[in-house]
């Protein structure tokens, strides 16, 4: 126990550092503003790449719509839908264009900022990527049915069918996994065997299954090709059929065996749950599917199905999550690593500029490839290529209600990741046991100054804790027995976290920050604003 006289001394020194740290906090803080104007500048270069994105839309008159117009995306859609007669490689060819479309409708309504799109928009923006994806699927029946009817060609037509069943089954595959994107909100009520895709995620695409009526096949007589033409079109067969009177056993139509390979770019934690959609409802369905195996090293997934639709697989949205373990170090020039460790993988992610980049996956300390590695792409595809392979480290604004987090108040959580961002091309950051005792107001993290690529064996971790504002450098240290918010000898409190760290930092680490590049310190902020590290770890 401390005696009263140096309790006396303690708090007269804590007022004093208060005081002090009152003082200079306009004068901090307006620091702070000039370093933030870095923000502002790199959602201008965005905007002014989006103006030159429709520029070159409109100079190049290719026939296809600007997507944000609502009179030429209604025309487009019209005319195709009205447009008979197609061959099948003009059917792929128009739906790699509405894909397309439908990929600039979704980055427009996740780019804009919201200030920037009024509610109209965004209604007009949702109606026309599911008018195209709608159109999309009628489309596919028809190239489907093309196919069918050439079944009668000679045999050397094999392989161009079987290369053109290949491109059709992808463009397939990715039309209607958007087709079930649009059921994102979280319903009110759950019927009992409907799958919830706030919590659950499909992965590898739709496996569209049916049994097809074989459409009148090309009959040559005298040297005419005679084919009749169905008005109604490709035809579904109903499995079971909707009566079964004339058959004499109950077991006349038996669940159907199929085995499906799981696409090699998605990573599956736990064995993947299959579910088939139930076009009446809207929505996914764990019932009517038993007998579930899967072979992890073959990729096989096995199991019984009682009537034929689409099926997906789906594995736990939330499956990363909480992390163990995240770091934040400096690479290069406006360069960074982004480390972020799971109970079932360590993913490595570089940013620099505006671009992100796959590093690495290890997968129980094992090395993954991944045809991600290596690609680089702006934030917004990247997340979204991450969580389309199984990889999801990013929190939706519904993940609190299916994981058990550390949340921490929002403001705080947001200065603290803009000013990391801004500190990150000089100072690597880390993961502090001690984030999960202090309370929801302030956040710990480990933090030190990272001048060169070279990996030390023994860093020196100063811990800081921030509470929006106010920075302080904490006695304790992660090996500590206890949590203690108690400051670090002769240090002071700051306002920024950027003042906390200049006062230990080298001259040549502040000049590294006050370089940074603008649209690259918005990157690392994005990322760590979508990964949330202090609250979901």
């Amino acid at each position: 126990m401390e005696s009263p006289e140096i309790q006396r001394i303690e708090k007269e020194k804590w007022h004093q550092l208060e005081a002090k740290d009152l003082e200079r906090r306009n004068e901090e803080l307006e620091e702070l503003y000039l370093l933030e104007r870095c923000f502002p500048e790199a959602e201008k270069l965005k905007q002014e790449t989006r103006l030159l994105s429709q520029w070159k839309h409109y100079i190049q008159c290719d026939g296809s719509p600007d997507p944000s117009v609502a009179q030429e995306m209604n025309t487009f859609i019209s005319l195709w839908k009205e447009k008979t007669n197609e061959t099948f490689e003009e059917v792929i060819e128009k739906s790699k264009v509405v894909l397309n479309l439908i990929e600039k409708l979704k980055f427009i309504l996740l780019e804009t900022p919201p200030c920037d799109l009024q509610d109209k928009n965004i209604i007009q923006y949702q109606e026309s990527i599911l008018q195209l994806q709608e159109l999309l699927h009628l489309k596919f029946s028809v190239a489907t049915e093309i196919l069918l009817r050439s079944s009668a060609e000679e045999e050397s037509e094999a392989i161009k069918y079987e290369r053109e069943m290949k491109v059709l089954s992808e463009i397939v595959s990715a039309a209607q996994l958007l087709l079930v994107e649009n059921f994102s909100e979280k319903p009110d009520f759950f019927e009992d065997n409907v799958v919830d895709l706030c919590q659950f995620t499909a992965l590898g695409g739709v496996y569209h299954l049916d049994i097809l009526e074989l459409p009148p096949q090309c009959k040559p007589v005298m040297g005419w090709m005679i084919v009749e033409i169905l008005k109604e079109g490709l035809q579904k067969y109903t499995y079971p059929p909707e009566t079964t009177e004339d058959f004499e056993t109950e077991n006349a139509f038996p669940p159907i065996e199929v085995t499906l390979e799981v696409h090699e770019n998605v990573i599956f934690f736990e064995d993947p749950v299959v579910v088939r959609w139930d076009a009446e409802g809207k929505h996914w369905r764990t019932d009517g599917i038993s007998n579930v195996s899967y072979k992890p090293k073959e990729r096989l997934v096995t199991f019984s199905l009682d009537t034929f639709g689409p099926v997906t697989l789906i594995q736990d949205a939330h499956i990363n999550m909480p992390y163990q373990s995240w770091e934040l170090r400096p690479l290069d020039v406006n360069k960074v690593l982004l480390t972020v460790t799971t109970v079932f993988t360590e993913i490595q992610i570089q940013i620099k500029e505006n671009l992100c980049m796959l590093s690495s996956i290890k997968l129980k300390d094992k090395k993954h490839i991944s045809i991600l590695e290596g690609t680089w792409m702006t934030p917004i595809p990247f997340i979204i290529a991450l969580k389309e392979a199984g990889l999801n480290i990013f929190p939706t604004r519904h993940s609190h209600f299916y994981v058990v987090i550390n949340n921490k108040v929002p403001l705080v959580e947001v200065k603290a990741y803009r000013q990391m961002a801004l500190l990150s091309s000089a100072f690597a950051f880390g993961w502090s046991k001690w984030n999960l005792l202090c309370n929801s107001t302030k956040v710990v993290f480990k933090v030190r100054e990272h001048l060169t690529e070279e990996c030390t064996e023994n860093p020196n971790w100063a811990l800081l804790m921030f509470s929006g504002d106010r920075a302080q450098r904490l006695r304790i240290k992660e090996e500590s027995e206890a949590f203690s918010e108690a400051l670090k000898e002769e240090t002071e409190f700051h306002s920024t976290l950027y003042h906390m760290v200049k006062d230990f930092a080298s001259e040549e680490a502040m000049e590294k920050v006050r370089s940074s590049n603008c649209q690259f310190v918005n990157s690392v902020c994005h990322m760590l604003l979508s990964t949330r590290l202090l609250s979901y770890s």
